[in-house]
């Protein structure tokens, strides 16, 4: 009999939603360091990505109760991972460069195989240098493997938009990394 990936660590959340302190904990030991990576990285910030995952852990203990099965706990607490990170970046009040009429000026899409060679720290460190909309959009298309339908969700922008700014974004990298000492 296959196990459906839904009720993986099924009896976890089940006895995390009745208050049981040491599922939770055990839940937060099985997913807090691959959250934390993702905090990291959208945050480029130890501190802040130690606050985002506590706050973000704590809200999900608080709300288990809505959580239905219907995908996994690891995607659940994932989105209100991103979700903190995003509203962390808004909250800032950072420039995030969303213009729904972009994609009508004819950016040519790219394809994705024409990164290749590169490691993901090069990249990382190139996307340092973007502007903070292209720099989440390409971090949640990119390394957090959302489409473009999930991120134009998640931020409230056109699917286009969330398109062309992954576009202008991975050609600013390309741009960086050839004129920088990040170079292939």
């Amino acid at each position: 009999m296959a196990i459906n990936q839904y009720d993986i660590h099924r009896d976890l959340v089940v006895e995390s939603v009745k208050g049981n302190r040491k599922s939770q904990y055990k839940l937060y030991e099985l997913y807090s360091g691959a959250m934390f990576n993702i905090c990291y990285r959208m945050m480029s910030s130890r501190e802040e990505a130690e606050d985002l995952l506590q706050e973000a852990f704590t809200e999900a203990f608080l709300k288990m109760h809505t959580f239905r099965f219907e995908s996994s706990f690891g995607a659940w607490i994932k989105r209100i991972v991103v979700n903190k990170c995003i509203n962390e970046i808004k909250r800032r009040k950072a420039e995030l460069e969303f213009c729904d009429d972009i994609g009508k000026f004819g950016e040519k899409e790219d394809k994705d195989d024409e990164l290749p060679g590169l490691s993901v720290d090069k990249i990382k460190k190139a996307m340092n240098e973007l502007p903070n909309g292209s720099k989440v959009i390409f971090q949640l298309y990119l390394l957090e493997g959302y489409d473009h339908k999930e991120i134009s969700q998640i931020l409230g922008v056109s699917e286009s938009n969330s398109k062309s700014q992954y576009m202008r974004a991975k050609r600013r990298i390309k741009e960086i990394l050839k004129d920088s000492v990040y170079e292939i």
